[in-house]
């Protein structure tokens, strides 16, 4: 396989419009399952592109491109200069950066909705960043969400708060070519909260590099409470749920979360469940590199599920994991570094029965 070329182009944020190629010195991005992601790309101080006319903070897009085809994108929030050497350091993250500065300033409340037709709802409201939604189709999975204006709810977290459920799904944007060299879009795709499936099996000093596995006992819950608003009359409503097998097996271990803005006790009961369900085993967290030239960013993409074997000892593993980051780093030379961070496939599949 022939070195991928990298490029990284400056767009208009709002519109998507091509504003530059940018010289760089070196390029590293990150896409992380459920959340913005980040990257960082490194410009010469002096060059042309470096202009703060055009190039500044919160305003202009970025995306990285490979063999011209879009890997990544997102928002410039901040620069550092650095005269001694010459560099400008871009940080960017992704897409879903834009909704956490974004709040649902009518309020919300909806009755039995189907999850894509909220998650519609509270990303077009504040879309200044063409986010494109027609790739998110019907679940069959109804949710209810009420929330007063004053409550201000914010557009990110009532995005990733309803993913991370019972019946939830994997979110992720995907930044694609409208205009070939001269418009780029972004769009919002959901999957599988258990994984979607990934041909690859990656094994140990023959694809990739098993760098390190943890092994994670926090979440293990025999009890979970999960903690809503108050119920008008001084109380909080509160969902508990339980793992009486875990119970006979390790001492008493509870877990309490609040949602103060739930005011539901269905949907308390849902989010202790899903928190009982992901702590029903120690997680296994492994980190591996890929080798170099076997594979694509793309073929690995963040809620994936995919078998991971390694033997060396202690670890012992043959395992479905789900990908929950991919991170691409580029050299000044080209040299392209993929490295993917998964946990127990349990973790997810558990937590979505339905």
């Amino acid at each position: 396989m022939s070195a991928a070329r990298y490029t990284v182009l400056q767009t208009v944020l709002r519109t998507g419009t091509v504003v530059a190629q940018l010289p760089v010195t070196g390029i590293s991005f990150t896409e992380t399952l459920n959340a913005a992601g980040a990257a960082q790309v490194g410009i010469p101080l002096s060059c042309p592109q470096a202009d703060p006319t055009s190039l500044y903070a919160g305003g202009s897009g970025l995306v990285v491109t490979r063999d011209d085809e879009p890997v990544w994108g997102g928002i410039l929030w901040n620069l550092a200069a650095d005269l001694a050497a010459g560099t400008l350091t871009l940080g960017a993250s992704g897409y879903h950066s834009h909704y956490k500065g974004r709040n649902l300033a009518d309020g919300f409340a909806v009755v039995d909705w189907d999850i894509a037709d909220i998650l519609k709802a509270w990303l077009n409201r504040p879309n200044a960043v063409g986010t494109d939604l027609s790739a998110v189709m019907p679940t069959g999975r109804k949710r209810t969400r009420q929330w007063t204006k004053y409550e201000l709810k914010n557009v990110a977290d009532s995005v990733e708060e309803l993913a991370d459920n019972i019946g939830g799904y994997n979110f992720r944007y995907e930044s694609y070519w409208i205009d070939r060299g001269k418009t780029l879009g972004n769009r919002f795709l959901i999957s599988d909260r258990s994984g979607s499936p990934n041909p690859h099996v990656l094994t140990h000093r023959e694809n990739c590099n098993v760098t390190s596995v943890t092994y994670d006992s926090t979440a293990l819950a025999t009890t979970a409470y999960a903690v809503g608003a108050d119920n008008g009359a001084g109380e909080k409503l509160v969902g508990i749920s339980s793992n009486t097998d875990l119970g006979t097996r390790i001492p008493t271990k509870n877990i309490v979360t609040t949602y103060s803005d739930v005011k539901e006790t269905q949907t308390l009961i849902l989010k202790a469940q899903a928190t009982v369900n992901a702590g029903m085993a120690p997680v296994a967290i492994p980190s591996l590199t890929l080798y170099p030239d076997m594979f694509r960013p793309q073929d690995f993409v963040p809620g994936d599920a995919c078998t991971v074997s390694a033997d060396s000892g202690y670890v012992a593993l043959s395992h479905d994991f789900v990908v929950t980051e991919r991170k691409t780093d580029v050299d000044t030379n080209g040299r392209e570094t993929i490295a993917l961070s998964l946990a127990n496939k349990e973790l997810f599949s558990n937590a979505n029965p339905s």
